[in-house]
């Protein structure tokens, strides 16, 4: 066997076992994902520069984004429970066929809280620039690192190992930028619990004006 191939089967069997365990659960995002594209037909306008915010429901509960950046057009394409294969597998819906010219991506909670491996989920995240790459070589990107939070804090381990992952992976690209919204949700070196809702896994409005201090210098 190539050396090549053989290095490759672990990450093609887990992408299979994913899509085998994710098939219904695919299903249900298609539907969430369609109703995505009714919504933004309608209020896209092609003549004007798009930037997407994309990734799971950190992204899909942020209800204020687009009023904390009036002067841009900005589509949230956030879908709830996502990981980064299903960002992959919904790329043309929720960014390329928006061709917008700055997407903004938040995946990796779910993948290593489903016990997704930090290195398959950095994969994943390649393959998405890849693509959006591929369909624009300018359009600029910024990875969201994941964010800490009560319910998962158990594993904040292999989160910081992923964000140091997505940060290197960002530093050796161009037109990608890596933004650490980790540190500036920690108390000192504790989690900053009044920055959630009662599930203990998503943000109230403290949290998203972080988020929004954090990432204003990338539109702004």
């Amino acid at each position: 066997m190539p050396k090549f191939l053989s290095k490759r089967i672990p990450y093609i069997l887990l992408t299979l076992v994913h899509i085998t365990l994710h098939g219904q659960q695919d299903q249900n995002f298609a539907e969430e994902v369609a109703a995505i594209k009714i919504k933004y037909d309608t209020l896209w306008d092609a003549s004007k520069p798009v930037v997407v915010f994309t990734g799971s429901s950190s992204i899909r509960l942020w209800s204020d984004l687009e009023e904390r950046f009036p002067k841009h057009q900005i589509l949230n394409t956030g879908f709830g429970g996502s990981q980064s294969y299903d960002l992959l597998v919904f790329l043309d819906e929720l960014v390329l066929d928006y061709n917008p010219h700055k997407v903004f991506i938040y995946e990796g909670d779910n993948d290593i809280s489903d016990r997704i491996r930090p290195k398959y989920v950095l994969r994943n995240i390649q393959h998405i620039v890849e693509r959006i790459k591929q369909e624009n070589s300018s359009t600029e990107i910024v990875l969201i690192s994941v964010k800490p939070s009560i319910a998962r804090w158990k594993l904040r381990g292999k989160y910081r190992r992923l964000n140091r992952k997505l940060k290197r992976f960002s530093d050796s690209e161009p037109n990608i930028a890596f933004v650490n919204v980790w540190d500036v949700m920690l108390d000192g070196r504790k989690l900053d619990e009044s920055l959630f809702i009662d599930d203990g896994l998503h943000m109230n409005e403290m949290g998203y004006d972080i988020w929004y201090e954090a990432l204003k210098q990338l539109l702004e």
